[in-house]
């Protein structure tokens, strides 16, 4: 039997989410726009609950075109806090718009948000090296830097947890237990990059 990390638990969602996409080092602009944005929506809620909506947030939000997000409309965002395929709370779904011109803005500043964002981690990921799940950080000293300078950038829904979950998801931070046959997997796929 495989040996995963512990919190992907028996649902088919999050073990191929778990298996494929977490911890993949992302260096697409548009994605990472969709996984800071996703990962905002997140907040006091479980992943899994973003996890199942995120394909009709793809379409609401097209398909996180940071261009085309930045331009919609109040009234648009009115509309889509009817929609049932949302986490409808007013002030997360703003601030999608307001992270795609602040998002914009980082991107004029330094060619993209990609090369903005690995600075954080010295354009390499870091190897969380957790053998337990108990050794898995809420926070480090990179998220809070993060946050931090985020905020000032005028980013919402950006805290240091939330920073630290999107370090992990998009792979600037391989937090895979020893024994996840992932674990493995990504330090290879970094050691060939």
């Amino acid at each position: 039997m495989t040996e995963r990390c512990w919190w992907p638990g028996k649902d088919p969602d999050y073990i191929a989410y778990h298996d494929d996409e977490w911890g993949v080092p992302v260096h697409d602009d548009q994605l990472l726009f969709e996984f800071i944005c996703l990962e905002g929506q997140q907040a006091g809620l479980s992943w899994i609950t973003v996890l199942k909506k995120r394909d009709h947030y793809r379409k609401c939000f097209k398909n996180f075109d940071v261009n085309k997000v930045a331009r919609l409309t109040d009234g648009t965002i009115e509309k889509l806090l009817l929609d049932p395929g949302l986490i409808r709370n007013r002030l997360k779904l703003y601030s999608i718009r307001t992270n795609a011109k602040a998002f914009q803005a980082v991107q004029k500043e330094f060619g993209s948000f990609e090369s903005y964002i690995w600075s954080f981690v010295d354009g390499k990921p870091k190897d969380g090296k957790r053998k337990t799940a108990k050794e898995v950080p809420a926070t480090t000293a990179e998220s809070d830097a993060m946050s931090k300078d985020l905020k000032k950038r005028g980013f919402k829904f950006i805290g240091s947890t939330i920073c630290y979950a999107f370090m992990q998801a998009a792979g600037l931070v391989n937090d895979h237990t020893h024994s996840c046959f992932r674990y493995r997997e990504l330090i290879n796929f970094e050691a060939s990059d």
